[in-house]
């Protein structure tokens, strides 16, 4: 089958697209701009990329046929030229969630992440571990689809030779014809709930709007599956209150059936027990209390799939994790940079407090950009503020675009922060502030205008 997917370099229609090749079917796709690191890896699968949305990437002409089937991404619009021709020419279509529901996960022992927070890391830690089990237990080899490329496997997707398949779940809508939840396609035999917060203003009007969403995911859940559910998530517990038919298993620090006790403060060292019996000691190289949640519910997970948990602790050591999170992108002269994905101020405390445990009474500077969805429309405004309190400075990203006004921020800070207009403006400002010792963090789920890496070449450069 002939498969173009329009969104294809999008982190997750971009797996899609790895694992519809995987399959056998031909496959080629669209994008607004072909960009990496998506575009580098399909490129090399074969995958055929075209640059825009336009009607004829999908007609028949002399060097390229129609497509017997349009998988449609969830940035795709009404009004999007491709999008409208697809409808008038009654081409097959499909959004990605369901094609991979139907096609990849149907016969598959799915392990599903789900939350506000860690899906990213904690699935591609999941895969890991399941990845090391499958050395004693050749059935657990698990397939994946990852929102980025994991440091241990190099690629975002594969559809494995085990029978589970692990993929991060996400709560953002399906399709512009599907407002569904992404999560409610996949059916699920074990599902992490992670943690619950108000996020994604752009399509929830509150947090009870997400809550019911990902109680339709626990519907989905069959009896002889399992939940592993933060204990210490109280949303999580209210999602659990409207019904529940499958057996649930918590975690927590010092809290639910699987525990970790901290050993080092900053997370990189903790004990692990399930049912008030000790699995033993982790020790890794991530950071913060939020990393040792998501090495927590992974670990359940895996176990639930019939791996050996004590068995697993090793492979902690061994985890790589994903692109841009805490991603150490350079050191000069003392000075530490670092590249990382937190675009929430429940993500923007926990990485700061898990930084500040580690480096003690080091400067932490921070730059910020306010690039989602929620944050661009100021949902996330009034938090923001008491997230920055392990940050000495911080330099807010204000474009003149954005519709709210950082100043808010920056006068909470205390003379702790100041805001910038352009990317140039703001490397500007932070190279004028750090010294050696300084521990610098760029925050944010866009590509910043690859602000890490200038400012690691602009510390090189005095």
């Amino acid at each position: 089958m002939r498969l173009h997917i329009l969104g294809i370099c999008g982190t997750f229609m971009g797996g899609v697209a790895a694992l519809a090749r995987e399959l056998g079917h031909t496959v080629e796709g669209s994008d607004a701009n072909v960009y990496p690191p998506m575009s580098t890896q399909l490129e090399a699968l074969g995958i055929g990329l075209m640059s825009g949305y336009t009607a004829k990437h999908l007609q028949p002409g002399p060097d390229h046929a129609q497509p017997d089937l349009v998988v449609v991404g969830n940035a795709m619009t009404r009004g999007n030229p491709a999008v409208e021709y697809m409808l008038d020419a009654r081409l097959r279509y499909i959004s990605g969630p369901q094609w991979l529901g139907e096609t990849v996960l149907a016969e598959r022992d799915v392990l599903a992440v789900a939350g506000t927070h860690g899906k990213t890391t904690t699935t591609s830690l999941l895969a890991h571990l399941l990845e090391h089990a499958s050395r004693e237990q050749a059935d657990l080899a698990p397939g994946f689809l990852v929102g980025g490329v994991p440091g241990n496997f190099g690629v975002s997707a594969r559809l494995g030779q085990g029978k589970p398949f692990v993929i991060e779940a996400d709560e953002y809508d399906t399709a512009f014809f599907d407002k569904r939840s992404k999560f409610v396609h996949y059916h699920p035999r074990i599902a992490i709930l992670n943690n619950l917060e108000y996020d994604h203003a752009d399509i929830f009007p509150d947090v009870a709007a997400i809550q019911r969403q990902f109680h339709h995911l626990v519907r989905t859940v069959p009896g002889n599956g399992r939940l592993i559910v933060n204990a210490h998530d109280e949303r999580l517990a209210e999602v659990l209150a409207m019904g529940c038919w499958t057996p649930v298993e918590t975690f927590g620090i010092d809290r639910g059936d699987w525990q970790a006790t901290l050993v080092e403060a900053d997370g990189s060292v903790f004990t692990v027990s399930h049912n008030g019996e000790p699995i033993g000691e982790v020790r890794w190289s991530l950071l913060g209390n939020h990393s040792v949640m998501n090495a927590l519910s992974a670990l359940a997970a895996a176990a639930a799939a019939g791996a050996d948990p004590q068995a697993l602790l090793p492979a902690f050591a061994t985890f790589e994790s994903v692109k841009r999170r805490m991603e150490l992108v350079g050191e000069v002269d003392g000075v530490r940079v670092y590249d990382d994905f937190a675009h929430h101020p429940t993500a923007i405390a926990t990485t700061l407090a898990g930084l500040r445990a580690k480096v003690g009474d080091a400067r932490i500077l921070v730059a910020l950009e306010p690039r989602s969805n929620s944050m661009r429309q100021g949902a996330h405004a009034a938090a923001l503020a008491p997230s920055l309190a392990d940050a000495d400075a911080v330099v807010f990203l204000h474009r003149p675009e954005l519709s709210w006004d950082a100043g808010r921020v920056t006068a909470a800070l205390g003379g702790r922060g100041a805001t910038a207009p352009t990317v140039d403006a703001l490397i500007a400002a932070l190279r004028a502030q750090a010294r050696p010792g300084d521990q610098v963090i760029f925050m944010s789920n866009g590509g910043f205008e690859a602000a890490p890496r200038r400012f690691v070449e602009s510390l090189r450069q005095a």
